[in-house]
């Protein structure tokens, strides 16, 4: 984990304490990755509640409510399904404040007007959902690396 990232993460402690929120994660592309960011800061069961990697869309209908029908229409990599599975983390946890991720971190995977890198993201807090869609651009490993750090930065956004 690169010292950008978990200088991130503390900025994104320090803002969900001084604010008394907790935080939940949903993370499909990225694996559990922003969870563990977080959670390398020291005193984040202070503002972490818990994270939720569902990879497979049975589990982010099963886990999340995301709508299967929903999946099955747009496919799991779009802002629609990123903002069901940001908004059902927040109902099916104790947080106040989700982020979410979904996407095709490679090197397999693309399809029609999805390319390789292309990322979903979703912040919830209260009933306001904000989405994006990105392609970054990289391996893997590049992919889910610059995911987790635009997840951080987004969520920063919302509550700060």
């Amino acid at each position: 984990m690169t010292n950008d990232i978990l200088d991130l993460s503390a900025r994104v402690g320090r803002a969900l304490q001084a604010k008394g929120l907790l935080l939940v994660t949903a993370e499909s592309c990225t694996g559990g990755g922003v969870a563990q960011a977080v959670t390398e800061v020291a005193g984040s069961t202070g503002w972490f509640d818990c994270g939720f990697v569902t990879y497979s869309n049975a589990s982010k209908t099963e886990l999340l409510d995301v709508s299967a029908a929903l999946m099955a229409q747009l496919g799991s990599v779009s802002e629609e399904v990123a903002a069901a599975m940001a908004s059902g983390a927040l109902a099916n946890s104790n947080a106040h404040v989700a982020l979410s991720t979904t996407g095709i971190a490679g090197p397999s995977g693309a399809v029609p007007g999805k390319p390789v890198g292309t990322v979903c993201f979703g912040w919830a807090r209260g009933d306001t959902v904000q989405t994006e869609r990105l392609v970054f651009a990289g391996d893997r490993h590049a992919v889910r690396e610059q995911t987790v750090v635009h997840a951080l930065q987004g969520l920063l956004r919302i509550i700060e």
